[in-house]
C-alpha cells in the first residue's frame, strides 16, 4: 500500500504510512469545518471528571439516600419529590469499564407537581468550560456521550444549564431494551445567549433527569430562557417503585462527533476530584491544653477555601469515625473532643493552627483527619 504525504504551503510535510499488510484501514474524520485537533483535543478532551464512576472518596461504595449527597465523586443527586432513592457506585458496567452509578427508587412518587424533580448532576467549573465561548457568537458545539441501562424503557431526559439556571437545553435519549447497557450520544449547538461563567464558579450543569414536574420540564432539542432540568414527557424513574437506572462513561467534549471515552490514569483523575473534595490527615504537637501546632498543604490546591464537613460549624470531621476528635497518639489513643480550626487558618492551599476547648497535654502528639469540601 502507498504512503499518503501531506505537504505544507511553504515547507514541511506529514507522512501517513499505510500498514504493510492486506486489508483496508479506515480513518473517519468528524464532520466539521475546523481541524480534528481543534474539535477533539488529543488529550484531556473530556470536560466531565470521574465520568467512569470509579472514584468514591466519601462512601467507598456504600449507598447514599439524602438530597444533595454525592454517591461518587463530582456527581450529585438532587431530590425534591415525595419519593425516596438509594444511589451508589456499582460493579455492573459495559465492556471497557469497571464501575457505574446505580440509582434505585425505594419510595415512588408517581405524580410530580410544579418544580418537583430528581436529578443526577455534575457541575463543570467555569475555568474548564471557558474555551467553549458560550454566551457569544463563537459558541462551540459539544457532544455528550454515555452508557446507560434501566429496568424501564422509553424516552428519558436531561439538560445543560448555566450557573444562573436561566438558560437550558433539554435533551432526550431512548432506552430500547430493559436491563441492557446501551450507548447514547447527544450533540448540542453552543448557546450564543445568556451568561456562562468562566471562573471557579459553575460554568455548566450537566443533568440527567430521573423525574421532573411540569415547571422544570421543557421542549427537547432547543435552547430556552428557563430552568429546565428535564424534558416534557420523559420517563420518571422516581415514579416507579424499585426501578433502577445505571450510568457510566459520561463524556462531554467539543465537536459534533463523539469519540471513545477518555480513560485517564487513576492518579490523574483522583487529583482532579481532590480539587473539590479531599480527606486530609492531621498530626501535630500540643502547645498547651487547648492549642495544637499543625500546618499542612492540601494534596491538590482546592477550587476555593473549603468548608470543613462536620456537624458543627467550622470544625473538622474526622475520617477515623469520631467527629471533632483528635487522638492522643501513644497514650491509648484517647480522644480529645471539640477540635476546630480558628477562623482564617484554612485556605485553598492548606491549613494551620488548630484548637480544642480543653484536654490536650502539652508536648504530646495528636492526630486525626479533616474532611475538606470545595464543591461547586
Amino acid at each position: 500500500m502507498a504512503n499518503l504525504i501531506l505537504k505544507g504551503n511553504t515547507s514541511g510535510q506529514v507522512t501517513i504510512q499505510a500498514p504493510d499488510e492486506a486489508g483496508t484501514t479506515t480513518l473517519t474524520l468528524p464532520t466539521t469545518d475546523s481541524t480534528l485537533a481543534t474539535q477533539n483535543s488529543l488529550g484531556v478532551r473530556n470536560l466531565i471528571i470521574n465520568g467512569d464512576m470509579r472514584i468514591d472518596q466519601r462512601n467507598a461504595g456504600s449507598a447514599v439516600t439524602a438530597n444533595g449527597n454525592f454517591p461518587v465523586d463530582r456527581f450529585q443527586i438532587f431530590n425534591s419529590t415525595d419519593g425516596a432513592f438509594s444511589a451508589q457506585q456499582d460493579s455492573s458496567a459495559p465492556t471497557g469499564f469497571v464501575n457505574s452509578l446505580k440509582f434505585t427508587t425505594t419510595t415512588a412518587d408517581g405524580t410530580l407537581t410544579t418544580t418537583q424533580a430528581t436529578q443526577f448532576q455534575q457541575r463543570i467549573e467555569g475555568f474548564n468550560f471557558a474555551n467553549l465561548g458560550w454566551g457569544t457568537a463563537s459558541a462551540k458545539t459539544v457532544t455528550i456521550s454515555f452508557w446507560v441501562r434501566s429496568s424501564l424503557t422509553g424516552t428519558f431526559g436531561g439538560s445543560l444549564r448555566n450557573n444562573a439556571q436561566d438558560r437550558s437545553y433539554p435533551f432526550t435519549y431512548v432506552i430500547s431494551v430493559a436491563d441492557t447497557w446501551e450507548y447514547k450520544t447527544v450533540t448540542v449547538a453552543g448557546d450564543t445567549s445568556g451568561t456562562w461563567l468562566t471562573n471557579n464558579s459553575v460554568g455548566c450543569r450537566l443533568t440527567f433527569g430521573l423525574g421532573g414536574g411540569p415547571d422544570v420540564s421543557g421542549t427537547a432539542s432547543a435552547w430556552a430562557g428557563a430552568n429546565y432540568s428535564n424534558t416534557t414527557g420523559a420517563v420518571s424513574v422516581i415514579g416507579t417503585l424499585n426501578a433502577t437506572w445505571y450510568i457510566t462513561g459520561v463524556q462531554l467534549e467539543v465537536g459534533d462527533t463523539a469519540t471513545p471515552f477518555e480513560h485517564r490514569p487513576y492518579d490523574m483523575e483522583l487529583a482532579r476530584c481532590m480539587r473539590y473534595f479531599q480527606i486530609v490527615p492531621i498530626a501535630g504537637t500540643a502547645h498547651n491544653s487547648s492549642e495544637l501546632c499543625v500546618t499542612g498543604t492540601f494534596r491538590v490546591d482546592m477550587r476555593d477555601t473549603p468548608s470543613i464537613n462536620s456537624t458543627v460549624s467550622n470544625r473538622p470531621g474526622y475520617y477515623n469515625g469520631s467527629l471533632n476528635t483528635l487522638f492522643n497518639v501513644g497514650y491509648g489513643n484517647a480522644g480529645v473532643g471539640n477540635a476546630y480550626f480558628a477562623a482564617g487558618v484554612v485556605d485553598k492551599q492548606g491549613f494551620g493552627q488548630m484548637y480544642v476547648t480543653s484536654g490536650l497535654t502539652g508536648g504530646r502528639l495528636y492526630a486525626g483527619g479533616a474532611i475538606m469540601s470545595a464543591e461547586l
